[in-house]
Formats: structure tokens, sequence, C-alpha cells
């Protein structure tokens, strides 16, 4: 079915809808991944947005269900060059289009991915929509207008709190504001029990548990949208080591007192290096983010930095224990360079 991608600076692109057929508007990025492609659509950290893979061919691995980073596909739409649709894999278990059709994610291939990518990077981020057929400027500012994306961390965040490997030598009280699974692996893997709260926990919560470490994950979308995550934490400083990745990584600098700000096109694939500023040594990281922390007070320093355009890319307390990255030591998809930060953040509590 033939469909159009809108851009809210009235860009239009047509192509061939796959998956599910309907019509949807969401924040458009790009992602710059040549492969992981499975693992993009179901990070929590992709809910509300439509997705763009630079690389022209996506799905000639297929689908496994081993690979899965939550439970469903978070995103709002999904946007190729070419799809494959006879993959070769003996991990194959579904096709691309088969998958998006069974998660109700909209697919559009067959638009030049590497124009698109072009206007974003020259314009920012900006809104879209998918819409089958050719769409009215009428019905695009219509479906641009009622957008909103303020409520993704609780879309994807735990409903309730549960227990992971309970019989674990270090206890982490997780907080999942949209949770990869591959960090919460990356934990079970050093042998860590995990007590999972959903973003509204209150510091009571945690207190309950008596945990060894504070732990928060990835999400989706704006930290100021957290719902009173930020003061959660704020309760709990000096009294328990804390970490964070990604959005917990923003979350924790909030608390800390930096303020965050909103970069004009994020760092969304495999391939972003970053700079430990201890070392001097470079990484190659996995990134999936389009807010950063900014204005650092005299008790934070950065630890990490990123090559490209130096944004802060992590830090911890001069005198707490308290360390979190903007990127993903887990990475899936993405080097393993960083995998090591794991044992660093549990380093100040065994």
């Amino acid at each position: 079915m033939k469909a159009q991608l809108v851009l809210e600076n009235g860009a239009r692109f047509t192509g061939e809808m796959f998956g599910a057929i309907k019509d949807v508007s969401g924040e458009v990025v790009f992602t710059t991944g040549m492969v992981g492609y499975q693992e993009t659509l179901t990070d929590p950290s992709f809910a509300g947005q439509i997705v763009t893979m630079t690389f022209p061919l996506i799905g000639n691995y297929g689908i496994n269900f081993e690979d899965m980073e939550a439970d469903k596909a978070n995103l709002t739409a999904f946007v190729v060059r070419e799809k494959c649709d006879k993959p070769s894999n003996f991990r194959n278990e579904m096709t691309l289009s088969n998958f998006l059709k069974r998660q109700g994610v909209v697919g559009l291939e067959g638009i030049d991915t590497r124009a698109l990518t072009k206007i974003l990077r020259e314009h920012g981020v900006m809104r879209g929509v998918i819409c089958r057929g050719e769409p009215s400027d009428a019905e695009v500012s219509s479906m641009l207008s009622s957008l909103d994306n303020s409520d993704v961390i609780m879309r994807t965040t735990a409903k309730e709190a549960y227990v992971l490997n309970s019989p674990g030598q270090t206890h982490v009280a997780f907080i999942d504001m949209g949770a990869k699974q591959g960090i919460i692996s990356s934990l079970l893997d050093r042998n860590c029990k995990i007590s999972v709260f959903p973003a509204t926990v209150k510091p009571e919560e945690i207190d309950a548990v008596k945990p060894d470490m504070v732990f928060l994950s990835n999400g989706p979308g704006d930290p100021l949208d957290a719902p009173g995550t930020a003061d959660t934490v704020r309760a709990l400083i000096g009294r328990y080591p804390i970490a964070g990745i990604c959005m917990g990584h923003q979350i924790i600098g909030l608390a800390l007192g930096c303020k965050t700000k909103k970069l004009k096109f994020g760092h969304h694939g495999g391939n972003h290096p970053v700079k430990d500023l201890s070392t001097g040594k470079v990484y190659i990281t996995s990134q999936n983010h389009n807010y950063i922390l900014s204005d650092l007070p005299d008790e934070v320093e950065e630890t990490f930095v990123n090559v490209n355009d130096g944004t802060c890319e992590g830090i911890r307390h001069k005198s707490l224990p308290i360390q979190s990255v903007q990127f993903h030591p887990e990475a899936k998809p993405g080097p393993l360079d960083t995998g090591f930060l794991f044992d660093r953040f549990l380093k100040g509590v065994r």
C-alpha cells in the first residue's frame, strides 16, 4: 500500500507501507546501526518515535525471540530503504514484515533514507506522520498537533515491583525507566539479586528492601517528564551507592543539580566514540538518546566526553559513590568495549 512520511517542515517521502496498516505520528529520528535492528525495534528508549535505519537493507537475518530487549516492540514506526522478505539465518523465526504486523507497528519501505537523514541532521529531529495515500496538509497538521510523548516513560516502566535472582550476592534496587533486558542480564551475570521498581517508586519503598545499591535504567523521552524519579533519587543520595545508564544517568544528574538539554538530532547507533577523561582512552559505544546533561555543579565531575560533539557522556560525584554514563555498556546492539563499567558500578559495594 502506498503511504507517505510527512515531516513537520512539509518534506514528503512516498513509499510502501508494511507491517501494521494504519496512520501514525511520532518523533522522527535516525539510527546508524548496520545490524541490530531487532534490538532497535524492542528497545523501550524508542517509544513514541518513528525510527529510520540509515543502513539500506534491513531484515536479512530475520527475527528471533531470544534477542528481544523487551517483551514487545516499543517504537511507533520503522522506516527502511529496503526490507528483506527472505531472511537467511539459522536463528531466524520470523520475517521483519510479519513481526511488525504481529506487534502492531507500522513499517515504511522504499523511501530515500539518505535524504531523510540529511534533513534531520541539518534541521534537527522533528515530528512526523506516516499516512496511507497522500494526506492533506490539514490532516497532517491535525495529527501533529495531537502528538504527545510526555507519557512514554509510564508506557514502558514496570507496572509493579518484582524480584529477580533472589539468591544473588549484591542486592540492587533497580528503578525501571523503560529498561533494556541487556542491562538486567548484565547485572544478573554478575550474581546480583535485583528488586525491580517502577519509575514512580518512593524512597521508603526502596528502604524497605534494604538494598546494597540503587541502579537506574535507560528509558524514553524527556527526563523532565519522569514521574518524580529525580526527587526519589535526591532523597537517597548519601544513603546508598547509586549508578545509572542513559535516562538513569540524566535522572541522577538532575538529582545532583545538573540541567538537561535536547540535542539537535540525538545519538542513536552503535558507533559513537567516547573518551575516558581519566585515561585518555577512546571507546566505541552504543547510544540511544535525545537529551544530555549540562551545567554540572562543583561537586560533580565529568568522566566521559563524546569525541564527536564534546557532550557529557558520564559523571561521578566527587565524594559520594554515585556514577553514571550516557551510553550503553551492555550494548545490545553494538560493541562490548565498555562492559567493564558494570564491574566498576558494583566495585564500591562488594
